[in-house]
């Protein structure tokens, strides 16, 4: 019983991890309807950032604590990529955002093999490892917790009760809402489409640089290619909770951390990836819209 418990809170460290990411992609599709493929990659750059504003920190101010280190790499890495994404807004989607629905789509993909590579050429090949910013381990009844889960799920929480309150009872949240079901109208009401689409992109990268620093911090290591993965597996998630859903993208996020940690502990670890992208096959199969998503109607 012991084991299994420690595999959900595992299970639900690494979801809370994709729950994030997965924000993002839920956030652009629900507003302009095309998947950020350049997503998975925003979210390197912002593990990428709060290792370099690690490395620079402990250079200077070593004697700081783990907290600050911690919120400054969060902030740093949060600022970072929202210009990231900005741009991404700015050049793949903006201009194409009357044409059919390939040519964005197309632009993405491009947008990611860019930032990939551009890391890859600034930064390296090779794995970039951090000695460990927090090691202290909890036995509660036999179940090791560490302060690393914690911070993780404490963050994620936080963030997600931050997004929810921003999303549903502020002026910046009517007008997402409003641009997600009509823009035309509302534009015609006064709402900047441009504007807002441009925030929920930002708003999107800034989740997804937390989940990269908090990814630094739990696995220790980052390498270019660690946008594609995880950026699948979060996109995954959005799909399998609902796209356009944001609590569904958590759910998703949560549900596919729990299948990787349950099937690596009692199956097979080189077939966690196969379990995962297989549940989300059979979910759509009877779900075609995901868990918590809303049928898609189509406006004549």
């Amino acid at each position: 019983m012991e084991y299994f418990v420690q595999q959900l809170v595992n299970g639900l460290t690494l979801g809370s991890i994709y729950g994030l990411i997965a924000i993002g992609y839920t956030m652009v599709y629900g507003i302009i309807g095309m998947i950020n493929f350049a997503h998975g990659d925003v979210f390197m750059i912002g593990s990428f950032v709060a290792l370099i504003v690690f490395l620079v920190l402990t250079a200077i101010f070593y004697s700081l604590p783990v907290v600050l280190f911690l919120l400054i790499m969060m902030i740093v890495a949060m600022l970072t990529t929202s210009l990231y994404s900005w741009t991404i807004e700015k050049v793949a989607y903006r201009p194409l955002r009357g044409s059919f629905r390939l040519a964005p789509l197309i632009t993405a993909i491009g947008m990611s093999i860019v930032l990939s590579n551009f890391v890859q050429v600034t930064q390296g090949p090779r794995n970039k490892p951090i000695p460990p910013m927090i090691s202290k381990v909890y036995d509660i009844f036999g179940i090791s917790i560490s302060q690393k889960q914690i911070v993780i799920v404490l963050v994620t929480v936080a963030l997600l009760a931050i997004f929810w309150y921003l999303v549903n009872k502020t002026a910046l949240g009517r007008a997402q809402r409003a641009c997600e079901q009509d823009r035309k109208m509302a534009a015609l009401l006064g709402v900047d489409v441009d504007r807002t689409i441009s925030i929920t992109f930002i708003m999107g990268a800034s989740l997804a640089a937390v989940a990269g620093s908090l990814y630094l911090m739990y696995y220790g290591v980052v390498v270019f290619s660690d946008g594609f993965v995880p950026g699948v597996k979060a996109f995954t998630a959005a799909v399998l909770g609902g796209i356009g859903s944001i609590p569904g993208a958590v759910l998703g996020g949560l549900m596919i951390g729990f299948i990787e940690s349950m099937w690596s502990a009692y199956f097979s670890i080189d077939y966690k990836d196969v379990a995962a992208f297989s549940i989300l096959a059979i979910v759509l199969i009877f779900l075609p819209s995901g868990i918590l998503g809303r049928p898609e109607v189509e406006k004549v």
